[in-house]
């Protein structure tokens, strides 16, 4: 696997589209830390890290609207890939939906989202769009 961020985006999108409650994903630093930022914002229900083995895992609980059945999360776009790296200054930071979307970043200072980098003026590698 080259691209562990694409798989783990990959997986959630699977996941939503089967409609599945809970979907296992192998752990790494920034993948944790793009789990928290998707329970901060609310796109996830709930997350939990399981330490098995020497990678672990993390597991996602998928949000639902309970009357339509429908996932909080509509799309995930992968926006970095380890061929073309994408990244932007505090000045240029994109608005994803007109500000209704997330983009996650990570900068020098952590990963964090769109709206955060600009408040604290650092700039980052754009990791994904989340609306």
């Amino acid at each position: 696997m080259t691209d562990p961020i694409a798989d783990y985006l990959t997986r959630l999108r699977n996941a939503i589209k089967a409609n599945h409650r809970v979907v296992e994903i192998p752990a790494s630093n920034l993948k944790k830390e793009m789990t928290r930022i998707l329970h901060e914002k609310g796109y996830i229900l709930n997350y939990k890290f399981v330490e098995d083995g020497p990678q672990g895992t993390i597991k996602i609980a998928l949000k639902y609207d309970p009357v339509n059945k429908v996932n909080s999360i509509k799309k995930l776009i992968r926006v970095s890939t380890p061929g073309l790296r994408q990244y932007v200054g505090h000045k240029e930071m994109p608005r994803v939906l007109n500000g209704l979307g997330i983009a996650i970043l990570s900068t020098s200072k952590g990963v964090m989202t769109n709206k955060e980098a600009t408040d604290l003026k650092v700039g980052g590698e754009v990791i994904c769009f989340v609306y």
